[in-house]
Order: structure tokens, then sequence, then C-alpha cells
């Protein structure tokens, strides 16, 4: 049984529409118009434990409503959702107590405090147990070097050490599901690095389940093992991201340098895109010919002088990825 499962999840917003000036505002005070905005339209998936699984996509998509809902903070208009075989909305209680939620610009923990007693504090909300307390704020503070800032009040904090301080207050109860939002957004590299280490570091360790949501492509390449991306409510991909490379961008470029001119074939397997000079690119299907054989084949013709091979830039995979939607709609 997957650790969660969504199904057919639905959610929707009552809007009321306001005309333009003074006389359109008068006019949707007696007679008020209402539309319905969907904000996620029937997306179903599954989370296996263990699994590290970037939630991404363009801004207004439907991810942190997502998120919301699958925390227990939303409830669904229509749709299923269980963790570990709980609704988060029907036994929220007994769900928060086996999740972690770590919201990118927003804190859970408390202003006034210093660190360490914001710690505390989270201990008696959870009723956790003394030696499990110890044990997890130990092992925080080996991955995160929270000692050098406990005594520190959460207002003092940078927001790189405040964001170390969410994500061992979010791992104190020992949560099998942490969701983060956005949790490197604003950091400086290596305000990054050091989440990342964290996340890595709190999947091997404890298997916790991960589903994060970002906009950095470092997180995406660093810690995700699945990628399910969302545009305009829907799901339009999900899988792995090589597997993501392999289907929206199967193609490599090979820039080939010669030490003297010369006329370079048509290969069969390869487009030649141009040559100028001693300089010729190629534009070739990874999966008909591998870029060793293709630099073979083209040394047999004349003697190379160099070769660089230039892969689908992330980010362009990843926004065709976004754009999918469109393209289908509009076939």
């Amino acid at each position: 049984m997957p650790l969660i499962k969504v199904n057919d999840l639905v959610k929707e917003y009552t809007v009321i529409k306001k005309g333009k000036g003074l006389k359109g505002a008068l006019k949707s005070l007696l007679h008020k118009e209402k539309e319905i905005l969907r904000a996620v339209n029937h997306i179903s998936f599954s989370i296996q434990h263990g699994e590290i699984v970037g939630y991404i996509g363009p801004n207004g998509a439907g991810k942190s409503t997502t998120v919301k809902m699958l925390s227990g903070i939303l409830s669904p208009t229509s749709g299923e959702i269980l963790i570990d075989g709980l609704s988060p909305q029907k036994d929220r209680k007994r769900v928060v107590q086996n999740l972690g939620v770590v919201f990118g610009q927003r804190s859970q923990l408390n202003w006034d405090l210093r660190l360490g007693e914001s710690f505390e504090l989270l201990k008696r909300i959870y009723r956790i147990d003394d030696r499990q307390y110890q044990e997890n704020l130990a092992m925080m503070d080996a991955i995160l070097e929270i000692h050098k800032f406990i005594h520190t009040p959460v207002r003092q904090l940078s927001l790189g050490q405040r964001m170390r301080g969410d994500l061992a207050a979010a791992m104190l109860h020992s949560p099998q599901v942490l969701f983060l939002d956005e949790p490197t957004i604003g950091l400086d590299v290596d305000g990054k690095q050091a989440i990342r280490k964290f996340v890595k570091e709190i999947n091997r360790l404890k298997q916790t389940t991960v589903i994060l949501t970002t906009h950095d492509l470092g997180d995406i390449q660093e810690l995700c093992s699945r990628l399910i991306i969302i545009s305009e409510g829907t799901i339009v991909e999900d899988g792995s991201l090589s597997d993501l490379i392999d289907r929206i961008a199967p193609y490599r470029i090979l820039h080939v340098e010669l030490y003297e001119e010369a006329e370079l074939p048509i290969h069969p397997l390869a487009e030649k895109i141009r040559q100028d000079g001693t300089a010729a690119v190629y534009r070739f299907d990874k999966k008909k010919v591998t870029a060793a054989q293709l630099i073979e084949d083209l040394s047999c013709f004349c003697k190379m002088k160099d070769f660089r091979l230039e892969e689908a830039r992330i980010e362009d995979i990843i926004r065709a990825a976004y754009h999918k939607k469109e393209k289908l709609e509009g076939v």
C-alpha cells in the first residue's frame, strides 16, 4: 500500500466578480456575480514510503493548494486523500502526528522565544517523550548545527538559521511525511546546501517521505527521485527527471572542431545542423546512436581537434512540461 494516496482530487473557490469603476462596484454590491475557480482539477497520484518527490509547476498551478489539502489545512471540494490509510480532514489529529510541514515564508517557531524554548514548546504540544526528543534533537544538531544558535531568540535569527530551526522543529516528533514548500527560497548558496543535506540525511537515516515544492532547479537535481509536474491544476507529467528528459528532449548536440578545414559528411543517424570552416554541429537522438559512436564515425573522415557535448537544459525541459497542457488543448 502506498503511504500517500490521492484520488480524483478537486479544489474549487467561489469568487465575487467586481465591475470596473464606481458604477461597477455599486452594481456588484446589489447584484453579486459569482464565479467558480478550480485550483486543483481531478488529480490522482500515490507516493511510496521513503520517496523524495518534487511537486512542481508555475506560479498559480495549484501546488500550495494541494499541499494544504494533504496536510489537512484545507478541505477538498471532492476526491479523496489518504495518508497511511487516514484522511487528513476526517482524522486530522491522528494524521498531523505523522506529518512535518515547513513553509518557506512562514514559521512555526515562536517569535518571542529562544530557539531552544520553541523546541521545548513543540515537545509538549506533540507530547514527545524525553528520550525521543533528546535523540531527535541530537540528530538534527549533527545535520544542521543548530547548537550554534539554539539560545538565540527566534526574531534575531538570520533567514538561513530560521529555516534550519524550522526544519528541526518539523522533525522533532519523528513524522513519516515531511512537506517542504519552497524551503530554499531567499537563501544563499551555503544555506541552500545545508537544507539539501538535511533532506538527504533525514531520508537516508529515517526513510522519511518528502514532498517538495520548489522553483529551484538545484533542489530538483540534487534531491528529487521523482517529479510530479502540475499546470493549471492538472498533472501533466509524473516520473523521474531522466524519464522526463528522454520523453521531452531525447536529443543531444555534438560540437566538433577540426585541425583543418574539411567537409564533414552527413551521418545516417544524426542531423548536420551547420558547418563553418573547421567547426561543425550535429544533432542526434541518443536512443538511436551514442555520442561515442558518432564521434568514431566522423573521425574516420577527418582528424578532430576537439569536441563538446551539449545536453538539453533542465529548465527548458521543465518549461516545456509546464506548457504541455496548453499544447494538448490547442490540438
